[in-house]
């Protein structure tokens, strides 16, 4: 009897165990520290890489990128293969309900106004598009263009056209496809009579290599239901003017404070925005200024 109570106790003990190191996993991260995997809308991979750097400077904390589709993104929450993602949109009603489902309330935080930039080869001089010229390739409908090219039919960009567009899926007259922004911006660098739709992130903060492509492309100017033409710059951007202009959020669905809630923290904090403004996006808050008042002015000249 004592032999099958120890055997009993033994049991017990083990599964404790099991169950602590598992709860201990499972919340490996904090606010601060520890590491974790976000999802990115692949569009918006470089604001997101300046973001990581400095909160990773910041904090003991390591964060890994993997840049995938707008699709790619929302079905690997949805299937919970993972937990924290930014986006260019919020999430549908359905997709937060199968949350609630779980018992789980999304944390959705907004962080900056970016755009989408249209931009075409530097041969090329005429750098105004009217909205309803692109909204015609996608219908199917001839253009004085050749063609557009996107990064990808599954992304934020292809998604954004097909419904201001009225459309469900790409059409494949005139349509061309990458994989990546970057692809799309030496397509067209090297072909003249197509446009091509990017993240402007790519266009304001390019990588090195990018550059002597940037160099042979225009970012057009896109004709408003004002009739007025306006580019995806700061100030258009942030006073609604630019047609083509959306929102960016983090979603976090880990459903416990850790590192998803301290990035959205950073991401909304005086040295998130100050990243996001000096990156050519917009803001949600508009950084303080810091202004020194002096009694005299220092003469720093020599006698």
């Amino acid at each position: 009897m004592r032999r099958y109570t120890k055997m009993i106790l033994f049991i017990a003990l083990t599964f404790l165990v099991i169950t602590c190191k598992d709860t201990t996993a499972s919340k490996k991260d904090t606010m601060t520290e520890g590491s974790t995997t976000f999802l990115v809308d692949e569009t918006l991979t470089p604001i997101v890489e300046a973001q990581v750097q400095i909160f990773e400077d910041r904090y003991q904390a390591k964060i890994q990128i993997q840049p995938k589709s707008e699709s790619e993104v929302i079905q690997a929450l949805v299937r919970d293969s993972s937990r924290i993602a930014i986006l260019s949109r919020s999430l549908t009603k359905d997709e937060i309900k199968i949350f609630e489902n779980r018992k789980i309330v999304p944390r959705i935080t907004p962080f900056a106004e970016d755009a989408i930039a249209v931009i075409g080869h530097k041969g090329n001089n005429d750098t105004l598009i009217a909205l309803k010229d692109v909204i015609a390739i996608l219908q199917g409908k001839e253009t004085k263009f050749k063609g557009l090219v996107f990064d990808n039919p599954n992304s934020s960009t292809a998604r954004l056209l097909c419904e201001l567009a009225g459309i469900k899926n790409l059409p494949e007259k005139n349509i061309y496809s990458f994989k990546t922004n970057n692809e799309v911006i030496r397509y067209i660098a090297e072909n003249d009579g197509l446009i091509g739709v990017v993240g402007v992130n790519y266009i304001y903060d390019p990588t090195a290599s990018m550059e002597p492509y940037l160099d042979k492309v225009n970012v057009l100017s896109v004709k408003a239901n004002d009739g007025k033409y306006y580019s995806p710059t700061q100030n258009d951007i942030a006073e609604g003017k630019y047609p083509l202009a959306r929102r960016l959020y983090s979603v976090n669905c880990q459903g416990y404070s850790g590192l998803g809630m301290g990035f959205a923290a950073f991401l909304t904090g005086e040295v998130g925005q100050r990243i996001i403004l000096k990156s050519g996006l917009v803001p949600i808050r508009v950084p303080s200024r810091k202004i020194v008042v002096r009694n005299a002015i220092e003469n720093k000249k020599n006698n």
